[in-house]
């Protein structure tokens, strides 16, 4: 017989009053209205770090890029903790057209 123990994680976000629990799984995303709209990750409890969204600097044109709530193009979502951080990327979204 194998027993499997995890322990209750409690999960939160600094941008808005999301909060999760889970047993022995990984990390938790969510739509932050913290940062209008956008997939953000869930932090550990006690977790001093900042959360925050990272503005497209590039032109855009017609590409297909994720926006904010605001309409605002958004590149990433970066998490920086005192050891370092983590980033949720999105990529533009390429489109093709097949001969008719």
């Amino acid at each position: 017989m194998t027993l499997h123990l995890s322990g209750e994680q409690r999960w939160s976000c600094p941008n808005c009053t999301t909060e999760a629990v889970t047993h022995g799984e990984p990390n938790r995303f969510h739509n932050c209205p913290g940062l209008k709209g956008l997939t953000a990750p869930l932090v550990l409890d006690g977790t001093r770090c900042k959360v925050e969204a990272v503005e497209r600097e590039d032109y855009v044109g017609d590409e297909d890029v994720r926006l904010d709530g605001e309409g605002r193009p958004v590149i990433s979502v970066v998490t920086t903790r005192d050891e370092g951080q983590d980033c949720v990327a999105f990529a533009a979204t390429a489109h093709a057209k097949g001969d008719e």
